[in-house]
């Protein structure tokens, strides 16, 4: 059974999210099988920036910094049992994939925070996957995210390619032959010095930061 956030979600995420539900009400087996992402025709923008969490030692990060990779995003919780039920394929995609190209993101939306995360990984033997975590759950209303477990293929640009709600079995075959085709495609141009990326950050050259400290003695 999935787990349903309960909160009043878009007009636009319900419409969107409404074949996704009827999929994912599916018995685990049957889709677990033969299932693959379905691409979107057009890649859809992501406010990556806005995507705020926590790793294993409390530093607040955001999605921007995987930029430049291939992410899969599983939105999940320990209170949820088919989360539960998928994170060893999870743990294995990661130990087989995971590397400069591509990145399991298990972004946890437990309010216990990072000791309830450390304590499941630690019982479940996890020992591939990072630990992130948004006790806040304000990603939950930034991605339209109306139930866990919910999953976001996002590719090297920072744009969101597909998405699936409930469990799967992310080892298999079929899935990692997916995710290899979008590690294959070029990433991000690099971001010149001196200029704004993406990102919204702006780059200076070391000897742009040291000039003016040192015009200011």
């Amino acid at each position: 059974m999935l787990r349903f956030i309960t909160r009043a979600p878009s007009m636009s995420a319900f419409l969107g999210a409404t074949a996704l539900i009827a999929a994912s009400l599916l018995p685990l087996p049957a889709q677990a099988g033969s299932f693959t992402f379905t691409p979107y025709p057009t890649p859809r923008p992501l406010p990556l920036a806005k995507v705020t969490f926590e790793n294993a030692q409390g530093k607040l990060m955001n999605l921007a910094e995987f930029k430049g990779k291939v992410v899969l995003l599983n939105i999940w919780a320990t209170w949820c049992p088919p989360c539960v039920e998928e994170m060893p394929t999870l743990n294995k995609l990661q130990t087989l994939l995971g590397g400069k190209e591509f990145a399991v993101v298990p972004l946890s939306i437990d309010k216990g925070g990072i000791f309830t995360v450390k304590s499941f990984y630690q019982d479940n033997f996890i020992d591939h996957l990072p630990i992130y975590v948004d006790a806040t759950t304000h990603a939950v209303d930034t991605l339209d995210i109306l139930g866990t477990p919910t999953t976001i293929l996002i590719d090297k640009q920072g744009r969101e390619v597909a998405r699936t709600l409930g469990p799967q079995n992310w080892d298999k075959p079929d899935v990692i032959a997916q995710i290899r085709h979008y590690m294959a495609m070029p990433g991000p141009a690099p971001s010149k010095p001196g200029t704004h990326a993406k990102t919204g950050v702006l780059m200076h050259t070391a000897a742009e930061v040291v000039k003016p400290a040192a015009a200011s003695r």
